[in-house]
């Protein structure tokens, strides 16, 4: 039975890449509890390292799992609806 609406192996590969990682999992949490926050923010939140943090929010934008908005100089982060479908994923282990 094949569903409609169901992603193909590859697309639901990209989603688990880019969250496996547990840097990249912390983020998600943060930016669901703290919506439009900026790497600096999360660095400081996490008490990571900002390149670090940097690279990371950039793999998860890339999968489809962080949104990011330009607000003048600053880049602000919140999930997108994969996110939101991901973490409530996650919160189910």
């Amino acid at each position: 039975m094949v569903l409609r609406n169901m992603k193909t192996p590859k697309q639901l590969e990209r989603y688990f890449k880019g969250a496996a990682n547990h840097w990249r999992i912390a983020i998600l949490f943060l930016v669901y509890d703290n919506d439009g926050i900026d790497v600096i923010g999360i660095a400081k939140k996490l008490s990571g390292n900002f390149k670090t943090i940097s690279q990371h929010t950039k793999s998860l934008v890339h999968a489809g799992l962080l949104n990011k908005k330009y607000k003048g100089r600053q880049v602000v982060h919140s999930l997108s609806p994969y996110g939101k479908s991901f973490l409530k994923f996650i919160k189910t282990f």
